[in-house]
């Protein structure tokens, strides 16, 4: 009964200001990183505010469900979010297919990423990825982010160096709060300087809008298939590098398969899928989230909260994001990341043999390379590899 009780109230004894801030930002940088492109997609697409509401309401309960589960079920920090590559791929490639059968594809994309889940293979396939390969891979994807702060600087110069400069002294004095800190001082700064705008900001509940998917050859080869890739090599590779390279050996397989099943339910409301997060989860597993690796956790809960809220507001999100000037989101973002970046080029840079590769891999993940609507984190990870066979294959150690 003790220890029942004990294990049911750690999370709340285990979490910490900086567990909740970090928890935010995470939800934050997910939201503001693509939720634009959302709202482009269905436009371009001719759905009605309802739908959008409904698709940015399905993803969001998707994710709020799997990240609490996920995270309690394993005492680690798992970030779930929707597939980011996917919500571009989606500014092509939905107008003009009829939205059933675009939810069609969005269950066949699903299946496909259960059906990798169930039977292991991604599982198998990331053990054989060197870990100073992906701590690279996670270097180069959060590179792209922390290097935003330095272009908020030129748009706004002062509200970044003040929040630069209070995350610097925070950090000397109380680390723990230094991001959170620099958020203070980013709102009031914001504020004082009227860069703030809630005039267009009013609650409104969400209302899920069902839709019967419609099956079709045409919308699986356009839309389902390219999903499904862009998914595992975009979203859920470099996710499941960001645990590793953080030290958290979570089971893949279980992840794959839960998000792929809740994607498949909550197609019908709108949702292209959720998958495992590598930005946003980076905030929740650095140093930042909290100074005790067990208990970083929290984070996640609390991120997973905030995504439960934000989907119940779902059709208000737009304008609460856009009451926020950019480059405070951005510059909040960059310095959450800051520990973790450091400790992905210190891992990567850890084994002699490896670092040609683990280079090859930062420098091409950071390049931002596409090629086939792929992004950089799977072309890095295959130059990595494959510089590695080159230089290593049988050589003596």
């Amino acid at each position: 009964m003790t220890d029942s009780t004990s294990a049911r109230l750690r999370p709340i004894a285990d979490s910490s200001p900086a567990a909740v801030v970090a928890g935010f930002v995470a939800m934050l940088t997910g939201y503001t990183s693509s939720l634009i492109l959302m709202f482009q997609a269905g436009q371009a697409a001719g759905l009605s505010a309802g739908q959008i509401s409904s698709w940015i309401w399905a993803l969001s309960i998707g994710m709020a469900l799997t990240t609490i589960g996920l995270t309690l079920r394993y005492r680690t920090p798992i970030v779930i979010a929707w597939s980011t590559p996917g919500a571009a791929l989606l500014i092509s490639s939905l107008p003009g297919v009829p939205y059933g059968e675009a939810i069609g594809a969005f269950i066949v994309c699903a299946g496909l990423i259960t059906l990798c889940g169930v039977t292991g293979s991604f599982d198998r396939l990331m053990r054989q990825v060197p870990g100073s390969l992906a701590a690279a891979l996670l270097a180069g994807v959060l590179f792209r982010i922390c290097i935003e702060i330095c272009r908020a600087a030129e748009q706004q110069t002062l509200l970044v160096l003040a929040m630069f400069f209070s995350y610097l002294l925070t950090k000397r004095l109380l680390p723990r709060y230094a991001v959170f800190a620099a958020l203070l001082v980013g709102i009031a700064l914001a504020g004082v300087l009227g860069l703030l705008n809630f005039s267009q900001f009013q609650l409104e509940l969400a209302r899920p809008v069902w839709t019967t998917p419609s099956f079709s050859l045409a919308a699986t080869i356009s839309i389902g298939i390219p999903l499904f890739i862009v998914a595992m090599a975009s979203q859920n590779m470099p996710g499941l590098a960001v645990l590793r390279a953080d030290g958290y050996q979570v089971p893949a397989s279980p992840l794959i398969s839960v998000t792929g099943i809740a994607s498949m339910l909550l197609a019908p409301f709108g949702s292209h899928g959720i998958n495992l997060a590598a930005i946003s989860a980076a905030i929740c597993t650095g140093p930042e989230a909290h100074e005790n690796p067990h208990k970083r956790y929290t984070a996640a809960l609390w991120c997973g909260l905030f995504y439960g809220v934000a989907g119940i507001f779902g059709a208000t999100l737009a304008a609460l994001f856009a009451a926020l000037p950019k480059a405070l989101v951005l510059s909040i973002a960059a310095l959450a990341l800051l520990g973790s970046i450091t400790n992905g080029l210190a891992n990567a840079m850890s084994e002699t043999r490896e670092r040609e590769a683990a280079m090859i891999t930062f420098l091409v993940t950071a390049s931002g390379f596409t090629l086939f609507s792929v992004g950089s984190a799977f072309w890095g990870l295959v130059a990595g590899l494959l510089t590695q066979l080159v230089l290593n294959y049988r050589r003596a150690a």
